[in-house]
């Protein structure tokens, strides 16, 4: 993993939005959870809400798929874990 991508996904998940929708993505698990139902539990517009999202799409850190109307947001599998990953790789190294 590359510093500029450790630094992106670290920038993006820093914004208190932004780690809220990250965390009820989470909580949805794999499965993935519907932008409106995002949106009632953060209680935010809909056009911020999209800003916030395509932020952490581009971070790759979330997916998203389309079910007939309803668009599913759901966990990058593996990428957090490869930050902290990248983070903690050289811990105690000079120890």
């Amino acid at each position: 993993m590359e510093l500029e991508t450790v630094a992106k996904v670290l920038k993006e998940l820093g914004h208190p939005v932004r780690l809220t929708v990250y965390k009820e993505i989470t909580k949805a698990g794999y499965t993935g959870i519907p932008v409106g139902d995002i949106q009632e539990k953060v209680n935010i517009p809909a056009s911020t809400l999209t800003h916030h999202i395509s932020a952490l799409v581009s971070a790759k850190l979330v997916k998203q798929r389309r079910e007939g109307r309803t668009l599913f947001c759901s966990l990058e599998c593996g990428a957090l874990e490869s930050v902290i990953e990248y983070l903690t790789s050289e811990c105690c190294i000079n120890e």
